[in-house]
């Protein structure tokens, strides 16, 4: 695994760019921003459900993409803003630092990966920070209901967030990643953990191995025994499901109300379960189950204390 020391970069002044994509007069519901942080122009896009106007105190959810994927390919294989306009909570896809390459492909600094954001120590526990006080200052968010969920590299920073503010994150999600920091994982609180794997993903393999990129990676039960611990649970985790499809797993008798749950698909790949072929030649998504709901599910039954 590669090994870096993470450095502390520059306090960062946010400083916010907006254009809306669609509105309802002067009421924007979908919007495309853009702060500052540590003198990069970070970028994401907002989707505010229909009742935004006439309430306040919505749930947020950020959605971080994988390696190579944008916030607006997160917006468009992974469900979540149809799920936010159902259930009426925020949505937010952050976007990561394009590489210098002529592909200009970006990735999260999730400790030990990925790519140009790992390389150049993008601070992005700074940027997802900063990103949700600014959400909360400027829109109508309940702070104590903040959630992460993340594809691959996405899942990969969620496991890095909860590990390094968890003040700040009622719960995370992560699909087809792992416990990947160079620093041991010590929050200041249990966070319940949802992660969802294929086990016929080969990207990053569920039981730990070379992935892409040359990458190794951890096995990802290893980052859920590791979440068990913090979190206080049960060592040995109860079956929920175990069928054709797929298995389920939770470590229960968790400190403050937490758990750990796990799903693990048997059909699928490195891919959003329930979700559409996100390119030419990707794997084809499990449909075991639908990732975005199941998630959802989750999210819903925690608020920060």
């Amino acid at each position: 695994m590669k090994r870096l020391v993470f450095q502390l970069l520059l306090a960062c002044v946010p400083v916010v760019f907006m254009s809306c994509e669609k509105s309802d007069g002067e009421r924007p519901f979908s919007l495309r921003e853009q702060i500052t942080v540590d003198g990069l122009e970070r970028t994401f896009l907002l989707d505010l459900p229909s009742g935004y106007y006439d309430s306040s105190g919505f749930d947020l959810v950020i959605a971080l993409h994988g390696t190579g994927g944008s916030g607006e390919q997160c917006k468009k294989d992974y469900g979540w803003s149809q799920k936010a306009a159902q259930a009426g909570f925020i949505v937010a896809y952050p976007d990561g630092v394009r590489s210098r390459g002529a592909l200009g492909i970006r990735t999260w600094n999730a400790g030990g990966c990925c790519g140009y954001a790992e390389e150049n120590r993008i601070d992005d526990v700074r940027f997802i920070s900063t990103l949700i006080d600014d959400l909360v200052a400027r829109y109508r968010v309940n702070p104590k209901r903040v959630y992460v969920t993340g594809m691959s590299n996405g899942a990969m920073l969620s496991y890095r967030l909860a590990c390094e503010i968890p003040g700040k994150i009622a719960a995370i999600a992560p699909v087809s990643g792992t416990l990947i920091t160079t620093a041991p994982c010590t929050p200041s609180r249990p966070v319940p953990v949802l992660h969802i794997h294929s086990a016929l993903d080969t990207i990053v393999p569920y039981r730990g191995g070379i992935g892409i990129g040359g990458y190794y990676f951890p096995p990802a039960d290893s980052a859920l025994r590791v979440w068990a611990g913090v979190d206080g649970c049960a060592q040995a985790p109860e079956t929920l499901t175990d069928n054709e499809k797929y298995t389920a797993v939770r470590w229960k008798d968790c400190r403050e109300g937490t758990t750990v749950i796990r799903y693990l698909t048997k059909d699928g790949g490195h891919s959003w379960p329930g979700g559409p072929k996100s390119r030419p030649g990707a794997d084809a998504p499990s449909t075991a189950i639908n990732a975005t709901n199941v998630i959802w599910d989750f999210f819903h039954h925690y608020t920060l204390p």
